[in-house]
C-alpha cells in the first residue's frame, strides 16, 4: 500500500510555514494521564466483551488526531476530557467494526491513503516529508498512518452498513423535500428596533441603580487569572536563522527549491522573484522556530532552575538577559488575554499555574513561544456599581427599549389583523398605524442569508423559518428577536422551475440520503454509547461528576 503511495505521488517538496510547526509541538500524543499514564495493566474499561488495552486505546488515539488533521490541516487542540470522550467513541467503532467481521482490502487501503495524500497536496506535502516530519512531531509513525487509513475505510462501512435505513426515500418524497427548501418566497416585514426608542427610555440614577440591584448576577466576574512573560516572537530570530543558514547555503536552497518547483508550485506567487522570495521567508521561518524554541527552552530552564520557586524569578531572570516582561490584565478561561490572540495553550497552563508551581513554558503559539508567570489568582466576584455605572445605564436603556419596542410590535398586530379583516391591503394596514414596511429579496429555505438582513444572521433564519409556515396573503404574528421583533407579511411562493429540479434533483437525492443515512447512524451512536461504554473510566468519572451536582 505504501508502495502505491510513493508510485502516485508527485506532489513536490514543501517547507510548512513556520505557523503550522509551531502547533506540532503544543500537541502530545502520549495517552490521557487521567486514565493509562500508569501503564499497560491500567482499566480502561471494556467494550463489547473486549477488555480495551492500552495498545487499542492509543490506536484509536491516533485515529482521531490524524482524522482531525486531514480535515483542519492542524493537530487538535481540544481538552483533554473532549479528546477522551471522542477517543472512546472512535474505540467503540472500531471495536464494533471487527466484531461485524469488516475486512480491508490492501487496494482499498492504497486508494484511501491516496485520496487521503492528495487532498493535502495543494499544501505542497508530500508523502516523504508527511512520514519523517509531520507523523513524528505527534508521537506517530508510518504503520499507524496505515492503521488510521484502514480504521477511516471500515467506519465508513459500519455507518454505511448502519444507516441504510436512512436511504429509503422515494423519488416523490425527494421532490416534494426539495419543492419545500427551494422554492421562492416574496414577502414584506416590519420591524420594530430597540434603537427606535431608546429616546423614550428616562435614565435616572435611582432607576439605573435599581437596575443593578436587580440584575448583579449578570454581572459577576468568572474567576480570572494575571500572569507575566516573556515573548520569543519569530520575526526577531529571521536574521540569526539567516546567519545560521549561511547566505550561500541559502540561496543555494531556494534556487534548488524553485528548479524543482517553478512558479506555479508556490501558492500565491505570480513570477519567479515572488516565488523565491516565498521560498526564502519559508526556509528563514523554519530555521526561526528552532531558535526561538532553543531560545525559550533556555530561558525556561533558567528560571524553573531557581530556588525556592518565586513569581519574580522570571522577571529576573528577563533582566540579567535583557529580555522585555509583559504582563496581562486578568482574564478568564473563556477569551483569554486581551492584550493579544493567546493560543488556547497559553490559557489552558496560565489557569494551571499555582503558588508552588508558578511557571509554566514554553507554550507555543502561532507566532511565538510564551514562558509565564503567575502573578495573582483572581475568585470570581461581583464589581462595585461605580465601576459599572456607564455600563449599566445602557443595557437598562436597551432593555427597556427592547421591551417598548415588543409591546409596540404586538400592539400593531391587532390593528393589522383589524384592518385586513376589513378589506385594506398590507401597505394600507402598515400606513393607518404609522409604521413602514420593507420588501425583502425572494429568499428560500435555502438561501444562506436574505440580503437585507445581512447585519441580522440571526433574524435572517428567524424569518425564513417563520415565512415557512405561512400562506400567501398571510401575516404572522410579532415574533421577538434580540432587540425588538418583527411582523412578516408573505405575499406569493414561486414553485421551483422543472427543468431546475429536474437538473438538481439526482444530486439532491443523494444529499437527502448520505445525511438520512448520518442521522440513523448518530442516533444508533447514541444508544450504542450509553450502553457498551458504561463500564469505562469515562462513563464512570461522569456519571460521578453528574450525581454530584
Amino acid at each position: 500500500m505504501i508502495g502505491t503511495i510513493r508510485k502516485h505521488s508527485k506532489w513536490l517538496w514543501w517547507f510548512i510555514a513556520g505557523a503550522t510547526i509551531i502547533s506540532f509541538v503544543i500537541f502530545m500524543g502520549a495517552p490521557s494521564r487521567n486514565n493509562h499514564g500508569g501503564g499497560g495493566d491500567q482499566d480502561l474499561g471494556t467494550i463489547y466483551g473486549h477488555k480495551v488495552t492500552l495498545q487499542d486505546y492509543i490506536r484509536a488515539r491516533h485515529d482521531v488526531v490524524l482524522f482531525y488533521w486531514f480535515r483542519n490541516g492542524d493537530w487538535p487542540k481540544m481538552a483533554e476530557d473532549e479528546m477522551e470522550n471522542v477517543v472512546y467513541e472512535q474505540l467503540l467503532l472500531n471495536l464494533k467494526a471487527e466484531k461485524l467481521g469488516i475486512q480491508v482490502s490492501d487496494e482499498s487501503a492504497g486508494q484511501e491513503a491516496n485520496l487521503l495524500m492528495r487532498s493535502i497536496s495543494k499544501e505542497q506535502i508530500n508523502f516523504d516529508l508527511f512520514k519523517t516530519r509531520l507523523l513524528p512531531s505527534a508521537g506517530m509513525t508510518e504503520g499507524d498512518f496505515v492503521q488510521f487509513v484502514r480504521d477511516r475505510i471500515a467506519v465508513q462501512e459500519l455507518i454505511q452498513t448502519l444507516g441504510v435505513g436512512g436511504e429509503l426515500i422515494t423519488p416523490q418524497q425527494a421532490e416534494e423535500i426539495f419543492q419545500r427548501e427551494h422554492q421562492e418566497t416574496s414577502a414584506e416585514m416590519v420591524y420594530f428596533s430597540a434603537s427606535n426608542y431608546l429616546s423614550q427610555v428616562p435614565v435616572t440614577p435611582e432607576a439605573v441603580g435599581q437596575f443593578y440591584t436587580n440584575y448583579m448576577a449578570a454581572y459577576r466576574l468568572p474567576d480570572r487569572v494575571q500572569v507575566s512573560y516573556v515573548a520569543f516572537d519569530l520575526t526577531i530570530y529571521f536574521a540569526a536563522a539567516e546567519q545560521k543558514l549561511g547566505k550561500t547555503n541559502l540561496d543555494n536552497a531556494v534556487d534548488a527549491n524553485f528548479r524543482q518547483r517553478g512558479v506555479e508550485g508556490v501558492p500565491g506567487a505570480k513570477d519567479a522573484a515572488e516565488a523565491k522570495a516565498k521560498i526564502r521567508d519559508n526556509l528563514l521561518r523554519q530555521q526561526a522556530v528552532v531558535q526561538a524554541r532553543t531560545a525559550a527552552n533556555a530561558f525556561a530552564s533558567e528560571v524553573f532552575a531557581r530556588i525556592p520557586a518565586r513569581p519574580e524569578n522570571l522577571a529576573a531572570v528577563a533582566k540579567d538577559k535583557n529580555l522585555v516582561v509583559h504582563q496581562t490584565e486578568p482574564f478568564g478561561n473563556q477569551y483569554g488575554p486581551q492584550e493579544f490572540m493567546a493560543p488556547e495553550s497559553f490559557v489552558k497552563a496560565a489557569f494551571a499555574l499555582t503558588p508552588d508551581e508558578p511557571f509554566a513554558g514554553p507554550v507555543a503559539g502561532t507566532e511565538s513561544f510564551y514562558v509565564i508567570a503567575l502573578d495573582k489568582q483572581l475568585p470570581s466576584e461581583i464589581p462595585p456599581f461605580a465601576g459599572m455605572r456607564d455600563r449599566v445605564a445602557h443595557d437598562y436603556q436597551m432593555l427597556n427599549a427592547t421591551a417598548r419596542a415588543q409591546s409596540a410590535g404586538t400592539n400593531f398586530i391587532g390593528q393589522l389583523n383589524a384592518q385586513l379583516a376589513s378589506g385594506k391591503s398590507f401597505s394600507a394596514a402598515c400606513s393607518a398605524a404609522g409604521v413602514h414596511p420593507q420588501s425583502l429579496s425572494p429568499f428560500s429555505l435555502n438561501t444562506g442569508e436574505i440580503t437585507e438582513l445581512m447585519s441580522r444572521p440571526t433574524v435572517s433564519d428567524q424569518v425564513k423559518r417563520t415565512a415557512f409556515n405561512l400562506a400567501p396573503g398571510q401575516p404572522s404574528n410579532f415574533v421577538e428577536t434580540d432587540d425588538g421583533g418583527f411582523v412578516l407579511y408573505l405575499k406569493k411562493r414561486t414553485p421551483v422551475d422543472a427543468a431546475t429540479m429536474k437538473a438538481q434533483l439526482p444530486e439532491f437525492i443523494a444529499q437527502l440520503r448520505n445525511m438520512r443515512a448520518g442521522e440513523f447512524f448518530n442516533l444508533w451512536l447514541y444508544y450504542e454509547k450509553n450502553r457498551e461504554l458504561k463500564d469505562t473510566p469515562l462513563f464512570k468519572r461522569l456519571t460521578a461528576a453528574q450525581n454530584k451536582s
